[in-house]
Formats: C-alpha cells, sequence, structure tokens
C-alpha cells in the first residue's frame, strides 16, 4: 500500500485525533493518558513498522515488544507530541524524521492506559539510539507479514477472573507480537485493508 492510499484511509477516521490530547475510552475508568507512534518505513518493497523490545526490569510490560511511546505528560499539548517526544527518547527516532499522517482510534488497557496509536511514515535511512535502560531492541516488521493471516493466532487464557482471548503475531525472527500492540496491529490491518 502506497503512503497516498494510507493517508487516505486514515482520513475516513479521526483526521485530526493525534491533535487532542488522549482521553480514556471509557471515562468512568480512571486511565493514565498515553500515545504511543506507528512508525512505518517505506522501503521500495513496501511497508515496515518499528517495533521495540522492552528492558526485561521495567514496571510495565517488561520484555514485551511494542511500538515507541508513553504515558502523556503535561508538557505534552497533544497525542502526536507525546507519542513523537516518547519516539525521541526511547529509540532516538527524531521528530524531523518522521512525517505524522493520521491516527487510530484510542485503546484502553488492562494496565490502566488508554493509547491513542498516531500514525507516522519515516523514510530511510534513518538512525536510532536506544535508551538502553528502556529498550532492549528495535527492529522491523514488514507490513505483508503482519497482515497474512498465516502469521496470527488466537489464544485464551484465565485471568483476573475471567476467560480473556488475544491475537499473537509471531514469530519474525524470534519476536512475538501480542497484548494491546496486537490489538493496534489489528485494528492497523483493518483500516488499511478493508474493501
Amino acid at each position: 500500500m502506497k503512503p497516498d492510499a494510507i493517508r487516505q484511509r486514515l482520513a475516513t477516521l479521526d483526521p485530526r485525533g493525534w491533535e487532542a490530547v488522549p482521553e480514556p475510552v471509557d471515562a468512568e475508568r480512571p486511565l493514565t493518558p498515553a500515545a504511543v507512534l506507528i512508525p512505518l518505513v517505506t522501503h521500495a518493497e513496501g511497508l515496515s513498522a518499528i517495533f521495540t523490545e522492552r528492558t526485561a526490569h521495567l514496571h510495565d510490560h517488561a520484555g514485551q515488544v511494542s511500538f515507541p511511546g508513553g504515558r502523556y505528560e503535561d508538557s505534552d499539548n497533544n497525542a502526536m507530541a507525546t507519542a513523537l517526544r516518547e519516539a525521541d527518547e526511547e529509540i532516538g527516532l527524531r521528530p524531523e524524521a518522521v512525517e505524522i499522517i493520521g491516527c487510530l482510534d484510542a485503546h484502553d488497557t488492562s494496565s490502566g492506559f488508554s493509547v491513542v496509536p498516531v500514525v507516522g511514515l519515516v523514510t530511510p535511512p534513518y538512525s536510532l539510539t536506544l535508551d538502553e535502560f528502556e529498550v532492549a531492541e528495535a527492529f522491523e516488521v514488514p507490513l505483508s507479514f503482519l497482515f497474512d493471516p498465516a502469521n496470527k493466532r488466537r489464544e485464551e487464557a484465565f485471568w483476573r477472573g475471567e476467560m480473556r482471548r488475544y491475537d499473537i503475531y509471531d514469530d519474525y525472527d524470534g519476536h512475538m507480537v501480542w497484548g494491546v500492540t496486537a490489538r493496534i496491529v489489528g485494528r492497523l490491518q483493518e483500516v488499511l485493508l478493508r474493501p
């Protein structure tokens, strides 16, 4: 899919949603506003997404694969500012290297966050400098891999008193994408590939 087509698809959602302060989907739940950046790298052979693997010692989501991002801070004007700041802090992806083209709907997490996924284009070459305290690794996964049904499976587990079903994308060079990150990938696929 070409960048212009992605822009058009995202524009059918909330076209300026990244300019809003992140807010919980469910106003009754006290959730921490947050945003992540979905950095889509525009290779000649197709798009890929940059993911991070969080270090094992972190309090929240230790060792998990995620998009760069984090909680909203008072100095952030909106979700875009949060996503760009966090991507710069975590992986050294400079804001000027990213063209923001839209956002997806917010995702509330069981860990207490309401996350706005902000979509941006990154033109190679680009350079990264990882925050070694937070990020063990940064890597790209082609969207063609993520959107192939053969690479997605559904599992279920009993958690906090109820059975939960969740999607897993694996295995890409030993990395497994699950949880809210997998939900965001699934939503991105729905938006980009819908008829």
